[in-house]
């Protein structure tokens, strides 16, 4: 951490709350397609797959984001990546509104590729900058961050549903929220302190030098044990987020209505979580915080599955959501603090939580194929406990020790 880095109280605190509204302005951009993507399918004239195809360059995308993180922060240092990362995924957005105005689907394909991009590598270099924030102020503020990303995602719903309902088209919206969006990102670029916290202090190395290091992360235990906690809870998340309304409505009997009120029930109870976990991690530690919330993860799991009264399956939801709360915004403290190369490491723990969200719906309809969907979510149970297991790997890196002046 640079000497800026950690300056006076009013500058850390600037520094903090630019990194929280970066947060949200992923949020905002992740949303910005999903509620306008019937009027985009009617549009365009395209089937679904097609559009599951689109979908799935953002994916493809956010994996490159993700690997190219560590060599875009090593080359331009923090302030000028974030920045580059949010203005990337404005102007994605921009070409993605130009796309669907002229009706070319290989130029909204491409932007959807480029804003996985912008987003994936956006993760990561928020990650690093929340880790370095937390250590300059000594206190838990990852969760809230994390929020931050939350409440960035209903805010960018809330706008495509309020655009959808004043017959506001599609292109109009995406360009409207480029233009914000870059705005935002060049007043808030100042607020990042200069230097580069990926690099930990560490000398400069060449690129191959720190390809060789990134793919060592994959077999460092401790990063991995940190990337089991992960699966457990991003599946939990991933699976919440594509199969809570149907377990509810079919699993549980209740009118989509309700349904949905549930699925609203399970993100503002991990948005809560997240506001107000940062206290309760300084007070617990991060590894009794993960096995206290995955623990309360699983009873919520049992209530959900096994009740029959639907207010207790309600407090399951509740439960549940608190389970996957405080997982993937403690992992990716714990993993810049791991070792050399912050970016590097938060890059693998990244890529583990990634794949458990993307990965684990799938898993959870293949089962539900075979056993029926309420009982494929054991899964989700198993995974909470492996996660419980493996929270050890969250525990702060002891300090090294100071060498003696003739060593």
């Amino acid at each position: 951490m640079t000497e800026e880095a950690g300056g006076n109280a009013p500058g850390l605190a600037r520094w903090r709350w630019t990194i929280t509204a970066a947060f949200g302005l992923g949020g905002i951009t992740i949303a910005a397609w999903g509620p306008r993507l019937p009027a985009i399918k009617t549009s365009l004239g395209i089937g679904t797959a097609t559009i599951g195809l689109l979908l799935a360059g953002v994916t493809v995308g956010a994996i490159g984001g993700l690997l190219a993180s560590t060599p875009v922060l090593h080359w331009l240092g923090s302030r000028r990546a974030v920045t580059g990362a949010l203005l990337l995924s404005a102007a994605a957005l921009a070409v993605m509104g130009a796309g669907l105005a002229a009706g070319l689907v290989p130029v909204l394909a491409v932007a959807f590729v480029v804003v996985g991009f912008g987003i994936g590598l956006l993760d990561v270099l928020i990650n690093v900058e929340g880790a370095a924030v937390e250590q300059a102020a000594r206190r838990t503020l990852m969760p809230m961050m994390h929020a931050a990303w939350s409440i960035g995602v209903a805010a960018g719903a809330g706008i495509g549903a309020a655009c959808a309902a004043l017959g506001i088209a599609p292109a109009a919206q995406m360009i409207a929220e480029a233009v914000l969006i870059a705005a935002a990102a060049l007043a808030l670029a100042a607020g990042i302190p200069a230097g580069n916290r990926g690099s930990d202090g560490q000398p400069q190395q060449d690129r191959g030098s720190r390809l060789r290091h990134w793919l060592h992360g994959w077999l460092d235990w401790r990063l991995l044990l940190i990337g089991v906690v992960m699966l457990g809870v991003e599946l939990g998340e991933g699976s919440a987020g594509n199969w809570l309304t149907l377990a509810v409505r079919n699993g549980h009997g209740q009118a989509a209505a309700v349904a949905a009120l549930f699925a609203t029930a399970f993100a503002a109870g991990e948005a809560t979580t997240r506001i107000f976990g940062g206290p309760l991690v300084d007070r617990l530690g991060r590894v009794l915080t993960i096995r206290v919330t995955t623990a309360l993860g699983v009873v919520g799991m049992l209530l959900f599955i096994l009740a029959g009264n639907i207010w207790v399956v309600l407090v399951g939801v509740l439960l549940w959501s608190v389970g996957v709360s405080m997982g993937f915004p403690l992992g990716m403290s714990a993993a810049a603090e791991s070792g050399p190369d912050p970016a590097a490491r938060v890059s693998v723990v990244a890529s583990i939580g990634y794949f458990a969200n993307l990965a684990g719906p799938p898993a959870i309809g293949v089962l539900a194929q075979s056993v029926g969907l309420l009982n494929s979510m054991w899964l989700i149970v198993a995974m909470f406990v492996a996660a419980f297991a493996a929270a050890g790997s969250f525990r702060p890196r002891p300090a090294p020790l100071t060498q003696k002046p003739d060593q």
